[in-house]
């Protein structure tokens, strides 16, 4: 394929001569320095998208972006019409509730209970400014529900802002990396921890960013049975709802549904974006859904840090009213269409958020063709399903250091040292890849293989 980029300059590195890179090497050290980051390859999510869009403008040259999880698809047209209806209403008059619009929560209970099989009050849907800020809320009150345990566990690897998050608010951490604890293994790993009596809360995502790792009901049951054993609360991030696309739990009331830990565990939060699944990310607006029995608990030590004793009128008053106090009125109506619309069955969300599997089987195959191997290649014995993430490596690279090399390709990614992982790697995101561009894709790869040959 003819290239439409001038090469940049040869430069030794490390033993390396490039000759293909697509970004000069002076102008890419340069905006490294100009940078401040201290390691670029260890920079976070919007550290290193930052970094892609100034090297862009120094270059001319425009990066493949796969460092941030922006989704990739038009918004659900439900929620536009639901949301332009409200401003017409003139709800941006008015403040939000701080539980949130009865609508939006009464369609968020029947969403979880059509597609997860669970029963959640309207009440006890809260919803928060992204799953983000769900997130930090639940940090907050968890961390202070009881004084003898201030240490919060991440079943890893997982979404780096969220140890980010606890480091702001002072939070000890643990973490393990789950991939060498499949199935029954689990069991004794995650008993180990729970055992020494200091964890208050446990997160992990499903299906796993950055992995796309899927949990399975044998895997739940075991959380689920533990964090009721050592009264441990389960957050469950639920990012990409629905995106195992090795099952079909798109429809409303049918099995199968999304698996979950609310079938096993007694004091779970479930996090529900709009993000990724309904392509709503703009206008940041996630449900943040507290079982029946974990809102109605008293906390005593809680009282102190928020003056509640009550776990849900923690949330509300001593973590979302501080925070933001409510989410945006229209963003509320938008996503109270969105939900509507797939409970009553009309909008198949699946249906759209497939091709991000498409995408990912061919970015695959173009980082194979060219010598990469895929880092997290196996669930339980089978091939990692094709979603919203996979990750890669190349012979004889660190992660971090991958991710500065191929920076000088055009290529932005993340390095799995930030997710928690026990593996080297990167992280790379399908969602914001055109089809047009996986041709640029595997250029570029077969490029930085040819100056970089496997030995």
């Amino acid at each position: 394929m003819q290239s439409e980029f001038q090469f940049g300059k040869v430069l030794k590195i490390n033993d390396i001569i490039m000759k293909n890179n697509v970004i000069p090497v002076e102008v890419a050290k340069k905006v490294f320095k100009d940078s401040n980051l201290p390691c670029i390859g260890r920079a976070g999510i919007r550290e290193i998208n930052k970094l892609a869009f100034d090297l862009e403008a120094a270059s001319g040259v425009k990066f493949i972006h796969m460092e941030l999880g922006n989704p990739g698809l038009p918004a659900a047209q439900a929620g536009i019409d639901a949301q332009v209806e409200a401003v017409k209403k003139g709800v941006a008059a008015t403040y939000p509730p701080i539980d949130g619009v009865p609508a939006l929560k009464k369609e968020a209970s029947r969403f979880i209970k059509n597609f997860l099989d669970l029963e959640v009050a309207p009440a006890n849907c809260i919803p928060t400014v992204g799953s983000m800020q769900g997130a930090f809320a639940s940090f907050m009150i968890t961390g202070h529900i009881n004084k003898e345990k201030n240490t919060m566990l991440f079943i890893d690897p997982g979404f780096p802002v969220h140890k980010f998050q606890c480091k702001v608010l002072g939070i000890p951490m643990e973490q393990f990396d789950i991939y060498n604890y499949r199935g029954e293994k689990l069991r004794e790993k995650l008993e180990s921890i729970l055992k020494t009596g200091k964890i208050h809360s446990m997160l992990y995502s499903n299906p796993n960013n950055p992995t796309w790792v899927c949990l399975t009901d044998e895997e739940l049951k075991i959380i689920g049975e533990l964090a009721n054993k050592y009264d441990v609360i389960v957050l469950e991030d639920l990012a990409y709802f629905g995106m195992d696309f090795r099952k079909d739990y798109s429809h409303p009331g049918v099995a199968p549904y999304q698996p979950t830990v609310g079938k096993y565990a007694d004091n779970y939060m479930l996090m529900i974006s709009s993000s990724k699944a309904f392509s709503f990310a703009g206008e940041r607006c996630a449900i943040l859904a507290i079982s029946d029995k974990l809102a109605a608990r008293h906390y005593p030590d809680l009282k102190a840090f928020c003056g509640q004793e009550i776990f849900l009128r923690g949330i509300l008053f001593g973590a979302l009213h501080p925070l933001t106090s409510g989410v945006s009125h229209s963003a509320q109506y938008a996503l109270q269409g969105v939900l509507k619309a797939v409970n009553d069955g009309i909008y198949n969300y699946r249906d759209d958020v497939l091709e991000y599997g498409k995408k990912a089987k061919l970015m695959k195959d173009a980082f194979l063709a060219a010598g990469f191997y895929i880092t997290y290649d196996e669930d339980l014995g089978e091939p990692i399903a094709d979603g919203f993430y996979f990750t890669y490596c190349y012979p004889g690279f660190k992660g971090a250091d991958l991710v500065e090399e191929m920076m000088y390709y055009g290529i932005s990614a993340i390095s799995l040292d930030t997710c928690g992982s026990d593996k080297q790697g990167i992280r790379a995101c399908t969602s914001l890849i055109k089809r047009d561009e996986i041709p640029v894709l595997a250029e570029r790869l077969q490029m930085f293989a040819k100056d970089h040959p496997i030995k």
